[in-house]
């Protein structure tokens, strides 16, 4: 598995970053996934987040761990793949109530993943020296 991701899910729930014009807005999310060998998250395209990630990629997660916390710092790039949509579904229950037809099939309708690019991961903690996570 993908480094970065196992590193993220380690802390359960981690804080997306994006800016909003010349705010910084950070929210926590939990859906982190690896498909076919690159890291995966999603939103709802019509929370702010999601217009955030388009008009700005550059992003960053942090998440807090046993007597540490992970940064990571990539590029959100928008991925029309639903493959990965139906990861984050089985991952994330909850998101099915932004795509679920009602008759069992999906309608991906609102729901949106992106391909985490350049992903740079490092960990740190008390009285320690910081350490460089590779994907």
């Amino acid at each position: 598995m993908n480094k970065i991701v196992e590193a993220l899910k380690q802390t359960g729930v981690f804080y997306l970053a994006t800016i909003d014009g010349d705010q910084a807005r950070v929210r926590p999310i939990s859906a982190v996934e690896e498909i076919n060998g690159s890291i995966y998250i999603s939103t709802n395209r019509t929370k702010e987040m999601y217009k955030q990630m388009m008009a700005n990629p550059k992003i960053e997660l942090c998440g807090m761990g046993k007597g540490s916390w992970l940064r990571v710092s990539c590029t959100a790039v928008r991925d029309d793949n639903d493959e990965a949509r139906t990861r984050m579904i089985e991952l994330a229950p909850v998101i099915k109530n932004w795509c679920h037809k009602g008759d069992g099939i999906f309608d991906f309708g609102i729901l949106e993943v992106f391909r985490l690019e350049n992903a740079k991961a490092t960990r740190y903690a008390m009285n320690k020296t910081p350490e460089d996570i590779e994907a």
